[in-house]
């Protein structure tokens, strides 16, 4: 029970009767696993405990039977050796589907191949680093001869391409990743896609290595009196589409923003534009679970520092009133993702396996 107004009129409550959730200091000593130390920083402020509400969403949908989690990807987190993190939230049967830049797809085919990136040594400058054909991805590099090697794989693909199926881009990253199993010993995010069958979409596909492979590729093909491959995003558009009516429920793993996370978001729109423009007899198909791991903040007025809040508005979310469960992480996704990934993982016993 609230005291009595004082002088100055106000009603000084308990917070304890008034059910607010305590917090508690960070005990390191106790934390000796990377899901106690994220249960941990749950219970603490800021960025901590951001990373711990994303970690209990995101187990909320690992094990909601019923959810179909979608992953996008943007940013070069291949390049920053978040690989093997994509290749577990795969493997685990987390991950479904997979929404991402095309730069990734193609430095994650460097990786694979055996290939290394290598840090970036501030004593060269830019114009040394271009001459000596080493490509500066921040604090990164990643060699010419890297992406030189990526030609020759997906050449070795499209040579075997039937000229009359149209290309996509989840066609085109399964074949890849067939050509892996065949090749390649280690792991990597388009082998392990691969394997567990799960579909990577690259909306923006000309804007990529891969994409600029393809245009080499029709060029040479033109050069030999060859009809060119054709492309289709659209095959892309429909077969994600078609997937996503098929699901009972849906979750969405963002990292970072750009292209994947619009093009995923938006089919809650398309969605509800077939049923209430009258071309589909279906209910409002939003995604009941998020979370988003993303430095961009909202004042930019930019999409990727937009909130799921603002992403409700659009029909893209189920809000929280209605059972929508979503978290928003404004972190580094290298500090980030290691940690909510890790604890979930943990969690679900994917280590013990």
């Amino acid at each position: 029970m609230a005291k009595k107004k004082g002088a100055t009129g106000r009603i000084l409550h308990d917070p304890i009767k008034d059910h607010l959730t305590p917090m508690y200091p960070l005990d390191l000593a106790k934390a000796r696993t990377v899901d106690a130390l994220v249960r941990a920083m749950g219970q603490t402020a800021f960025t901590g405990r951001q990373v711990g509400d994303a970690a209990d969403v995101l187990e909320a949908m690992a094990r909601d039977k019923d959810c179909f989690i979608v992953m996008t990807l943007a940013g070069a987190m291949t390049v920053a050796k978040m690989g093997l993190i994509f290749c577990d939230l795969i493997e685990s049967g987390i991950v479904k589907a997979i929404v991402s830049t095309g730069a990734l797809m193609a430095h994650g085919l460097v990786e694979a191949t055996g290939l290394s990136h290598f840090r970036y040594d501030p004593k060269m400058d830019d114009r040394e680093l271009f001459l000596a054909g080493y490509n500066r991805v921040y604090d990164s590099i990643e060699p010419e001869t890297n992406l030189d090697h990526v030609e020759e794989v997906v050449d070795h693909v499209f040579k075997k391409w039937n000229p009359e199926e149209i290309v996509c881009s989840w066609k085109l990253h399964r074949r890849i990743g067939e050509y892996l199993q065949k090749h390649s010993k280690g792991r990597g995010i388009l082998k392990s896609a691969t394997e567990h069958n799960v579909p990577i979409f690259v909306p923006a596909f000309s804007d990529s290595e891969l994409g600029i492979d393809f245009a080499l590729y029709n060029r040479l093909r033109r050069k030999e009196g060859k009809p060119p491959l054709r492309y289709d995003p659209f095959e892309d558009f429909e077969y994600y589409a078609t997937t996503m009516l098929a699901t009972k429920k849906m979750g969405l793993l963002t990292i970072g923003g750009g292209v994947p996370r619009n093009w995923a978001q938006q089919f809650g729109v398309y969605a509800e534009l077939l049923a209430r423009r009258g071309y589909e007899k279906i209910p409002l198909k939003r995604y009941n679970y998020g979370v988003r791991i993303c430095p961009e903040p909202v004042h930019w007025g930019g999409l990727s520092g937009s909130t799921y809040t603002e992403a409700v508005s659009w029909g893209k979310f189920v809000p929280p009133e209605e059972g929508g469960r979503l978290a928003e992480v404004f972190d580094d996704a290298t500090v980030a993702l290691p940690l909510i990934a890790g604890a979930v993982l943990e969690r679900i016993g994917y280590f013990k396996k």
